[in-house]
């Protein structure tokens, strides 16, 4: 059985706050195929209640999360114009290692985000 599992973590780098109340998806990819497996929103913290993708249910393989940031940056008044620069942010990435913790932070304002694998 895997032991790894998935994490994610959303700062709001406009602010200099964590990015509360932020919905997120995930999707597994298997070739053109894109099932999504989860959703959630983001705690005060800026982090999720529970891993994203927990190691009962983790598996290796190509994901995807896609983070709501427009509502995010509407709700807070982040924005000035529509369309929004920034609305849906999608991160795909892949994990090889059934035993290890992924963690993908996201760095995020209205102009431009980064994100990494964290710890």
């Amino acid at each position: 059985m895997p032991d790894g599992y998935l994490t994610t973590h959303v700062l709001d780098t406009a602010r200099g706050v964590p990015a509360a109340g932020l919905r997120i998806e995930l999707f597994r990819l298997n070739g053109t195929a894109r099932e999504r497996i989860a959703e959630t929103v983001t705690n005060a913290d800026g982090r999720t209640d529970a891993p994203i993708l927990p190691a009962d249910r983790f598996t290796t393989g190509v994901y995807e999360l896609v983070f709501h940031a427009g509502q995010y940056l509407r709700d807070n008044a982040l924005t000035q114009s529509e369309p929004l620069f920034l609305d849906q942010v999608p991160v795909r990435f892949g994990m090889a290692d059934a035993q290890a913790h992924y963690h993908v932070p996201l760095l995020l304002s209205p102009f431009g985000y980064s994100t990494y694998r964290g710890s």
